[in-house]
């Protein structure tokens, strides 16, 4: 890991449906936060990636990131999510790489980028988060 996460995130970290997935947060940098999923135990029923686990993997990345950009006592939800799937993603480990479009007061919209092993890109996703004031 890169970047640790905040001191004053949550301890409830991951959530339910993370670990369900297996999703893994390894860089907590506001301007790169990356995480990691596997690719077996999340599979459609032809063995390929289940397009709503790449989006739950998304949601996850880009809410973390915008709750680091919200800073201490604000809470963030999604708003929209469109993802593109450009690849399937048979095996191994998919990793989601999420930088900042733009962080406003009340929104934040994100780029995520979703790769596989061998880092061809497999999905290309776009999340905005509301900023809810405390």
């Amino acid at each position: 890991m890169t970047t640790s996460p905040p001191d004053w995130l949550p301890a409830v970290a991951p959530s339910p449906l993370d670990d369900k997935l297996g999703i893994e947060i390894v860089d907590y940098s506001p301007d790169r936060l990356v995480a990691t999923m596997p690719v077996e135990g999340n599979e459609q029923p032809y063995g390929l990636l289940h397009g709503g686990a790449t989006c739950a993997l998304v949601e996850s990345v880009g809410s973390w990131a915008a709750a680091i950009g919200a800073g201490p006592g604000r809470r963030v939800v999604g708003v929209e999510l469109n993802a593109s799937y450009l690849r399937a993603a048979t095996a191994g480990t998919v990793t989601a790489v999420c930088t900042p479009v733009r962080r406003g007061r009340t929104l934040s919209t994100f780029l995520i980028e979703v790769t596989d092993d061998q880092g061809r890109p497999t999905a290309s996703a776009r999340l905005t988060c509301a900023v809810l004031t405390p």
